[in-house]
């Protein structure tokens, strides 16, 4: 016979092990799957800091009982809410950690095949396993997202890759390497790539290189408190309704919510890069690539700046650090009829206050609900209210 559960949760990142805890806590079964943490331990450069401060960085349990700074202080980890920035491998071990404590029955396998059934779902998996569900919760963060830009899009992956492919970039000492963006990703390429023995340029379209300021909490004014207010996803007025509304953000126009997604809180760095990267590693800046040729096993690269200056960049590797855009059609695990039924906004899902799609029981979490709640699903402090959103909703259908 076919196994079967209340709620099948498909990705292990910060939303589905939260959503895991959550629903453990509410006593409903289900189950989760995916390589834990996959995107942070196998996706990430080795050595980057979290763009966002160590209070914004938990994971969400029903009674906040294990967030960063718990773990931290438990492993002898240095941490500070706001001053000391996050290292990559902390926020590893803390996700590995929350998982054995929070979802010690995780299976470490990825879904093949999502479709309907009559009252639910059925899933198949790599292993040929299949299991029904009467809801399914797609937790999948970034890791199908990867945008590449149009010019580079025809390259081959030995030439040209996205940052999402890098984990160890020892494998780049003494290559030319050119780094595409200017945000997080992109400056914390660029760093490590030039502490590892590279030979870095930066190109970025923006004209003047981010980075966040560092103010701690006593050292700012009252008028400063009052118009760049602290939040999770970033100081200012904005971020602060987008962050703490995200229900009252889902009532805005569609245009407009897909507008501010797109440009709220621009490309930009923690402060801890500018030091790592401005002086040390060569930029273009105010250029974008306009055409990308292989020639003589080198990547060639036509640079458009905007006063219409055209320069020429050679290398033997370009790493696209340009983001990620939500588009279901790349869940290739949803089954064509699935994917047919689920009404999307500029290709992510349309989803109802409890992230529920125009599928009854199938909830999409992370970056895939950012269309409809905003910016604060781009980041992992998204992760306690949406949750709580989701049982709350499964509860009340029992």
């Amino acid at each position: 016979m076919t196994a079967s559960t209340e709620v099948a949760i498909i990705g292990a990142g910060p939303y589905g092990l939260s959503l895991a805890a959550h629903l453990g806590a509410a006593a409903i079964p289900h189950r989760i799957f995916g390589r834990p943490m996959d995107s942070w331990r196998n996706h990430m450069p080795q050595g980057m800091l979290l763009k966002s401060d160590g209070f914004a960085s938990s994971l969400s349990d029903p009674q906040s009982s294990f967030t960063l700074a718990h773990f931290c202080a438990q492993e002898g980890i240095k941490y500070h809410a706001t001053d000391v920035p996050v290292g990559l491998e902390s926020f590893i071990a803390y996700g590995l950690a929350f998982q054995k404590r929070f979802a010690p029955d995780l299976q470490p396998k990825l879904v093949t095949k999502l479709d309907r059934l009559s009252g639910g779902f059925c899933l198949r998996f790599e292993d040929d396993e299949e299991l029904q569900a009467r809801y399914v919760a797609v937790a999948v963060g970034i890791s199908h997202f990867q945008y590449i830009p149009p010019a580079l899009e025809h390259c081959p992956s030995t030439f040209v890759t996205h940052s999402f492919a890098h984990c160890d970039l020892k494998e780049f000492r003494g290559a030319r390497v050119a780094v595409i963006g200017a945000g997080a990703s992109a400056l914390d390429l660029a760093a490590l790539l030039n502490e590892q023995g590279a030979i870095v340029h930066l190109i970025a379209r923006t004209e003047e290189l981010v980075f966040h300021n560092r103010r701690l909490p006593g050292e700012r004014t009252f008028w400063e408190k009052v118009r760049q207010p602290s939040t999770g996803i970033g100081p200012g007025l904005k971020s602060f309704v987008y962050a703490e509304y995200p229900g009252l953000f889902r009532r805005l126009p569609g245009k407009v919510r897909v507008k501010i997604v797109k440009t709220h809180l621009g490309p930009a760095a923690g402060w801890p890069m500018r030091d790592r990267v401005v002086g040390r590693v060569p930029l273009s800046l105010g250029f974008q690539v306009s055409r990308a040729e292989i020639s003589q096993e080198l990547v060639r690269l036509r640079l458009t700046g905007r006063d219409g200056t055209v320069r020429e960049q050679v290398g033997d590797h370009v790493i696209v650090a340009t983001g990620y855009r939500s588009d279901v059609r790349r869940l290739l695990f949803l089954h064509e009829e699935v994917l047919s039924r689920i009404r999307c906004l500029d290709s992510a899902p349309v989803l109802s206050a409890n992230f529920e799609s125009s599928i009854p029981g199938l909830y999409f979490l992370g970056l895939a609900s950012a269309n409809t709640f905003g910016p604060l699903m781009r980041f992992a402090y998204g992760a306690d209210y949406t949750t709580k959103k989701i049982v709350s909703h499964i509860v009340s259908r029992r």
